[in-house]
């Protein structure tokens, strides 16, 4: 069995075992989520233990499913698909793990949603049929919803009910999209496509290209979520249950930046050379917008939550800066604020299940009786703003690098995003862990224990992993972000001046010529791709 489907097949099982399982024995339904997402953690990392780094894609698999219209069961994974799949399997394991005690109420149901869940994003990332990449686009959204609406906080309907309609107004515009697509393409094979629009045996006119480029973005935009279409996710994190706000926000989310930089830059590159000045301005004041409205939440998880607007424009500032240290940026920064951010919602749900409130005002000298949570949570805080050593830094610093040669002034904002980042999450950290430790909190505050942190550590050890050596995750990345500008047929250079070598003699006597010279011509280009 090809390994991709053997990855897909082992949560679609276990989803359809854990239905089974009867409601009178809630053990064995959490003991059979964890067995089986510990299973699919373990097949999926052997995938970057085989990735050949001389290709693209791989581990390949394309069988015909449906006759008419010709739809083929395609699945492969390229260096950015692979570690976004590989971060989904790592996180499942972790939200059983943190669910085990909170979830008292429809637990064979909640154990076996998580598990759909999992397939369903497993299925995004690896479908190479726009038909079978729509149908697991779906698929991921419906077990979402039942995790925000079943298993929420007092406003969870609104919550997911705002959530479904948001994304399937932009599903719908995708669907159509795809759908002309096949129309004009006669396949809804990825790589087809592909091949037809850079031999020139399918082209759009400008207009065409700008329309399709827009269902498709629209739809992206509204999953990542970049302003001004980001009002559902604070309230869909806030309402969530714990376990629901990770997937949502480490996984979910990125769904959005993964499409943009693998459907919009290559299908319509022309398109997005155009757009690009726009989006970067949305980028920009969600990351500004995001961070000022962090700094001023009573509320942790709406906090968090707006953060990750901050943090998301960040990184489609970098897809949009057409530049490879840009694009691996941004694929870096994905796979962080997976980390930092899944693990800052798991340790503000282990504050919730202790004092039950997520208000910043009722918490105070928390480091006093559980000291080890607040050791977790400053690390997992250094890292979301960027301290060095820790994941963070490696993402912001490749992105603003990346976007200063392609637009100088647009780094400058972003920089001030990621500064008011550290405002807010000190601030965060210094009302909640220091100062005078109130009673309530000192009578319902207790340490992390042993399944806590068997769910924390992992995420603290891929913190300081993907801060120190970042170059055991970028290889493949380039790799896939070096095929995307060559797709897209737009990238932004180094200028970098090289004249001609001339004699010794003559070079000590003659000056260079100068821009202004009669017949200067610029020296060759080199590609930032060569930069790693």
């Amino acid at each position: 069995m090809n390994i991709l489907t053997l990855i897909l097949a082992i949560p679609l099982v276990g989803f359809l075992v854990a239905l089974l399982l009867p409601r009178s024995s809630p053990q064995s339904s959490r003991v059979w989520a964890l067995i089986i997402s510990l299973a699919t953690l373990v097949v999926a990392l052997s995938l970057p233990l085989h990735f050949d780094y001389s290709q693209v894609e791989q581990f390949k698999i394309d069988v015909p499913w449906i006759a008419s219209p010709d739809i083929h069961f395609y699945l492969s994974a390229d260096g950015v698909g692979m570690w976004l799949l590989v971060l989904t399997t790592f996180l499942t394991p972790i939200c059983v793990l943190i669910s085990w005690r909170s979830i008292h109420s429809r637990v064979k149901e909640f154990f076996a949603f998580l598990l759909l869940l999992e397939f369903g994003l497993t299925g995004v990332f690896v479908a190479q049929d726009l038909f079978l990449f729509y149908v697991f686009w779906e698929i991921s959204l419906v077990p979402m919803y039942f995790l925000v609406g079943v298993w929420g906080h007092e406003r969870r309907i609104y919550a997911a009910v705002k959530f479904f309609l948001f994304t399937m107004a932009g599903s719908v515009l995708m669907l159509a999209a795809i759908i002309y697509l096949y129309n004009r393409a006669g396949t809804f094979s990825y790589t087809a496509i592909l091949n037809m629009l850079s031999s020139g045996r399918l082209t759009f006119e400008p207009t065409e290209q700008m329309l399709l480029f827009l269902a498709f973005f629209i739809a992206f935009a509204i999953k990542v979520p970049l302003f001004p279409v980001h009002t559902w996710l604070p309230d869909a994190h806030v309402e969530a249950p714990t376990a629901g706000s990770i997937m949502l926000a480490s996984v979910m989310l990125k769904m959005g930046t993964y499409g943009i930089l693998h459907f919009c830059l290559p299908f319509f590159p022309a398109a997005s050379h155009r757009c690009a000045p726009w989006i970067g301005v949305l980028a920009i004041i969600g990351i500004l917008y995001g961070a000022l409205v962090s700094l001023v939440q009573p509320n942790m998880k709406k906090l968090v939550a707006y953060s990750s607007v901050s943090h998301l424009g960040l990184v489609v500032l970098g897809i949009f800066s057409f530049s490879q240290l840009g694009l691996d940026g941004a694929v870096y920064q994905m796979l962080n604020h997976g980390i930092s951010t899944g693990a800052l919602f798991l340790l503000v749900g282990l504050m919730y299940e202790r004092r039950h409130s997520l208000e910043i005002a009722d918490y105070g000298g928390v480091a006093t009786p559980a000291p080890w949570l607040s050791t977790a949570f400053l690390i997992t805080a250094l890292a979301s703003i960027g301290l060095p050593l820790l994941n963070g830094f490696v993402g912001e610093f490749l992105v603003l690098q990346g976007t200063a040669i392609s637009n100088y002034s647009w780094t400058i904002f972003a920089a001030i995003g990621t500064i008011l980042s550290a405002c807010y999450m000190l601030w965060l950290y210094q009302r909640v862990f220091y100062g005078e430790t109130r009673e309530q909190v000192r009578s319902h505050m207790p340490d992390l224990n042993i399944r806590e942190w068997i769910a924390v550590v992992p995420l603290i050890i891929m913190m300081v992993w993907m801060g120190i050596y970042s170059q055991s995750f970028l290889p493949p990345v380039t790799k896939t972000t070096a095929r995307v500008l060559d797709q897209a047929q737009v990238n932004v250079p180094f200028r970098v001046s090289a004249p001609k070598a001339v004699p010794s003699r003559v070079a000590a006597q003659s000056p260079l010529p100068s821009p202004q010279s009669p017949g200067f011509s610029p020296a060759p280009v080199q590609e930032v791709a060569r930069a790693h």
